[in-house]
């Protein structure tokens, strides 16, 4: 783990991605270890992370351990990720994807919130 990423789970879940949104643009990763295809995205988004170098944060959440996020979220699949900006969902995407796909869709979050 790094300083743009964290771990997430119920207790943290509103100051580590609600408030945190409002400064800095959240991608929340539900995934689980049993996952095959999370175990693709989560070392993408980490990796992406570092190179976007703190223009928005991971937000790791272990699906088996916090189901009332994934319910919340209406996960349907796993991995989910999530994006939050300025408090609210602005996008989704569900599946393991291509890197230029989860760059766009970075470039994106990242966008709208600065706009």
């Amino acid at each position: 783990m790094n300083q743009f990423t964290c771990n997430v789970e119920e207790a943290t879940f509103d100051e580590r991605v609600i408030a945190h949104s409002h400064t800095t643009p959240v991608v929340l990763d539900i995934g689980a270890d049993w996952c095959s295809p999370c175990r693709v995205l989560k070392p993408l988004l980490e990796k992406l992370a570092l190179q976007y170098n703190g223009q928005f944060l991971l937000a790791k959440v272990d699906a088996d351990e916090n189901m009332r996020i994934a319910g919340r979220h209406q996960v349907k699949g796993f991995p989910t990720a999530i994006a939050y900006s300025h408090g609210q969902i602005t996008d989704r995407f569900h599946g393991a994807q291509t890197e230029r796909f989860v760059r766009e869709f970075l470039d994106r979050l990242i966008t709208q919130h600065t706009a």
